[in-house]
């Protein structure tokens, strides 16, 4: 198995740690946080389908289902969604219109189209196992080649998600750059444990570190926590920190709505371009609907042939 593109992680870590505040990063390099929070993980990961696999191709399809979709939604769609596409040559040969009537409920159908227009790279050259590869692979981006790394192949990668990025914010006392969040994570992971530390820090973001209320006093890495230690002074370091996400905008009434709206019909059926506006929630703007289901156009979700608007 060609290695070179994971040895990239780690040749790239040694410049990014001496470029980095190093007392913030000792904080984090202390053997001790990192066995308390494999300690911790080892009996209080929570139980989901992804982590009793390391197929590489259902370790792809639950990282895209859980790109800004959380976890309940994600659970009963998951392994309907292998059902029907257990493999990426059986999701490569089947009408994008079957990959988005499967992701139905997900939201942010996009990320479907990128997945179908993977399983076709994938069914052609092979599953790629180096982050280079990975990140040729359409709709793959840092985070997910990453993670597919660690969950799939258990290779030495860190992942930093907005649970990851929250913990690590606030374990050193302040917020981080991009660069400094993942040099973070990439020298906190012990060698050789990439996927139980990947696993236990999220669930410790998700459950205990949470962006309100968090739950300081059980948390594993509350010893070495840093904002805990000063007392939780404003501004908490994670607002504003890389990687860590804020509010949306409101979904009533905007264009994402209209193109949830008119995606869902087109799960049913073709719809007409003189039904566009009423379909969409617009009945009497029909330049937004156009200019709106333009966009699904553009982005590969939908086709137009003789007025009728059809999935794929």
């Amino acid at each position: 198995m060609d290695l070179g593109g994971r040895h990239a992680l780690s040749m790239a870590r040694s410049d990014q740690w001496a470029a980095a505040d190093t007392g913030y990063f000792r904080t984090l390099l202390v053997p001790a946080a990192a066995r308390a929070l494999l300690a911790w993980g080892a009996t209080q990961l929570r139980d989901l389908p992804w982590r009793r696999t390391r197929d590489p191709w259902a370790v792809l399809v639950s990282e895209l289902m859980l790109q800004q979709t959380q976890v309940p939604r994600v659970l009963p769609r998951y392994l309907a969604f292998l059902k029907i596409f257990p493999t990426p040559a059986v999701c490569a040969a089947a009408p994008l219109a079957d990959v988005l009537r499967a992701w139905d409920g997900l939201g942010y159908n996009r990320r479907a189209v990128n997945l179908h227009r993977a399983a076709g790279v994938i069914a052609r050259q092979g599953f790629p196992d180096t982050l280079t590869g990975l990140l040729a692979l359409p709709g793959v981006g840092p985070y997910t080649a990453r993670a597919v790394l660690a969950y799939a192949y258990e290779a030495d990668a860190a992942v930093v998600d907005t649970n990851v990025a929250r913990v690590l914010a606030r374990l050193g006392g302040r917020p981080l750059t991009a660069k400094e969040a993942q040099a973070a994570a990439d020298g906190f992971a012990p060698a050789g444990e990439a996927w139980a530390w990947n696993q236990a820090i999220m669930d410790v973001g998700a459950r205990h570190c949470r962006p309100r209320s968090p739950r300081c006093d059980d948390c594993p890495l509350a010893p070495w926590c840093a904002w805990r230690r000063a007392g939780h002074p404003a501004p908490d370091p994670a607002v504003g920190s890389a990687h860590v996400s804020g509010g949306q905008s409101p979904f009533a009434g905007s264009d994402r709505q209209g193109r949830g709206r008119l995606v869902a019909a087109l799960r049913r059926g073709p719809v007409s371009a003189d039904e566009l506006a009423a379909v969409m929630g617009w009945p009497g703007d029909p330049e937004r609907a156009d200019r709106v289901a333009a966009t699904l156009v553009a982005d590969g979700l939908v086709s137009v042939a003789a007025g009728q608007l059809r999935l794929g």
